[in-house]
């Protein structure tokens, strides 16, 4: 690989999800600014850059924060576009959003066209201890979900539970993300 074309990689990310679900926490937390325990609602989308080492060399990631309300859906469907990858987040203490994920999936994939790699986040684990069992998505849920996600859309879904609050997993998951993204785009430059 051309060390000099790698230093170029820009990789534009959506993130995606019901509202309250941690999404800009998420991103929050990877971008190093903390955890703000006050819920305060996305308008329209909001955006930030990081700048990651892998091998050596810099890649910048644009990550894109959609609101999850209804509402938004105008204004999200033009944010889709271009998009390298979907960070899928639901909140494991909140199975609405998580049934609502496959919702999520649809919209993303009416306009973007077809669908690229994904990340599927199960967030707020540190909550799960404080729910009764029948509110809480399981692992093992998230897990088959992300696979199946993957079998029938025919693109490669990592899966992931996290933690915003304490960052568990947060920096995991972005870095196979990128490293993902990296391995899907040297293939792309080989053919």
């Amino acid at each position: 690989m051309n060390r000099e074309k790698l230093r170029d990689m820009m990789f534009k990310l959506v993130l995606i999800g019901d509202a309250a679900v941690g999404k800009t926490s998420i991103r929050r937390r990877y971008m190093g600014t903390g955890f703000v325990a006050q819920h305060l609602a996305t308008i329209g989308v909001d955006f930030a850059q990081k700048y990651v080492n892998y091998e050596e060399q810099t890649v910048r990631l644009v990550i894109w924060d959609l609101a999850g309300q209804e509402a938004y859906e105008r204004i999200r469907s033009y944010y889709y576009q271009g998009c390298s990858a979907v960070v899928l987040v639901y909140s494991v203490v909140d199975r609405r959003s998580f049934d609502n994920a496959s919702k999520w999936l649809v919209e993303a994939h009416k306009y973007i066209g077809g669908l690229p790699p994904s990340l599927v986040l199960g967030n707020k684990i540190d909550l799960r201890e404080q729910r009764r069992k029948h509110e809480i998505v399981t692992r093992e849920e998230g897990q088959e979900f992300a696979q199946i996600f993957s079998e029938r859309m025919e693109v490669p879904v990592l899966f992931r539970e996290t933690s915003a609050l304490t960052g568990e997993n947060i920096n995991t998951a972005f870095q196979e993300l990128t490293e993902l993204m990296i391995e899907i785009y040297r293939k792309r430059k080989h053919e």
